[in-house]
């Protein structure tokens, strides 16, 4: 509300207050990996010695960033940060793009997201080619995403400079198949990518091997999952693109191991004497990957899903073999993941609507005799859980 205010008595708000920053502003987007990657790029370049304002909440559409700023920006109206690292909606970026005159564009992946206000990807490509046509410096993106890279071949020649960021073939091809094909299962391809400026080349657990600059070097983890290990490797490499020689490899490693993760990513969350593991899903590819490194068959789940996502049916083509049970399914679209849970055979315990019964619930249960409390959520029901359980710095007051 802040930002929406402030944008209605000020059209130029956002623009002024970037126009003296020494390395301009720097857009993060993509389907998925934009919040943590955008985390993992202010870590890494604050570990450099930059000086960074970034949305650290995720607000990525006009109001969003605007609150943001309002919360810093001095009298004059501008920031003193260095550069601006802002993570960007899609869908928005266009126009964001004309506001920030972002100096570089890392663009994360293409993937099927958000069909109630996307429709298709195809639709989305012509919006990230929209901004990121408006890169001046650097146009950093995903080798591995054909999709990105015909983009990229598209507007090549637009004055930015082209960076790319791969998995080393062999652990890709490994991985789940949404990090190589993208929105169509016949892109599912790992090919070398000679020219990446950084690659993956090695995962275990939540510790990462990247190479970079002729180097390798070691990186933690957010939270397990190649896909966390994509999103390093891309900050990195936009990192590498905006800092030139001064960029050292001890520095990447120490900003990644201060990171803490970006809420509701893998997060962990203290809950009296036990920890709850906290998996936000928005898409079939978000959702996959996470149960792809899920520990098979948790012993205690719970799955939350309400009308921020409109639509649940595009489940039915998710896998959801690492699940045999889930003690309890919640919010307004409760009845529907249970159904769906139901056609795999999977056992539902308890379909409890209302989020706080349920919560009081599975948090009821007994400590698991292995790993922890699993949640996984949309991205609204995340917020809501972090609220209820106290965990009010970015959500406010409950």
């Amino acid at each position: 509300m802040p930002g929406r205010v402030l944008l209605a008595l000020s059209p130029r708000f956002l623009s002024r207050a970037v126009e003296r920053m020494p390395l301009g502003v720097v857009f993060v987007s993509g389907s998925n990996g934009k919040s943590t990657t955008t985390h993992m790029l202010v870590s890494i370049l604050r570990a450099h010695g930059v000086s960074v304002f970034s949305n650290p909440t995720g607000a990525n559409l006009p109001q969003g960033i605007a609150s943001a700023m309002l919360a810093s920006v001095p009298l004059d109206g501008r920031l003193r940060e260095d550069v601006a690292v802002l993570e960007v909606d899609e869908a928005f970026g266009p126009r964001l793009a004309r506001q920030l005159a972002p100096h570089s564009v890392l663009l994360v992946n293409l993937q099927v997201d958000q069909l109630n206000r996307f429709y298709e990807p195809a639709r989305v490509a012509g919006m990230l080619e929209d901004f990121a046509r408006a890169a001046t410096g650097h146009l950093v993106v995903n080798g591995d995403d054909q999709n990105l890279v015909a983009l990229a071949d598209r507007i090549s020649g637009s004055g930015a400079v082209r960076t790319e960021f791969a998995v080393e073939p062999s652990l890709l091809a490994a991985g789940p198949a949404w990090l190589a094909r993208g929105d169509n299962p016949a892109l599912a391809v790992a090919t070398a990518r000679k020219n990446a400026a950084v690659t993956v080349e090695a995962l275990t657990g939540r510790s990462a091997t990247l190479s970079a600059a002729g180097e390798e070097f070691s990186v933690s983890l957010p939270a397990r999952g190649l896909h966390y290990a994509v999103d390093a490797a891309a900050a990195s490499a936009m990192a590498l693109a905006l800092l030139g020689d001064s960029f050292e490899s001890d520095a990447v490693s120490a900003g990644l191991a201060a990171m803490e993760p970006v809420y509701g990513r893998g997060e962990v969350l203290r809950v009296g004497d036990e920890d709850v593991e906290l998996l936000t899903m928005k898409n079939p590819p978000s959702l996959q990957v996470n149960l792809d490194y899920l520990e098979r068959f948790p012993e205690q789940v719970m799955v939350a899903v309400d009308e921020g996502t409109p639509d649940p049916s595009w489940i039915y083509g998710s896998d959801l073999s690492m699940l045999d049970h889930v003690d309890v399914v919640t919010g307004t679209k409760a009845w529907q993941l249970a159904t769906r849970f139901g056609y795999s055979e999977i056992a539902v315990h308890h379909v409890i609507p209302d989020l706080g019964p349920a919560l009081a619930a599975f948090l009821a249960l007994p400590p698991p005799t292995r790993g922890m409390k699993t949640m996984i959520l949309n991205y609204e029901q995340m917020m809501l859980v972090r609220k209820h359980l106290g965990y009010l710095e970015l959500e406010g007051s409950a």
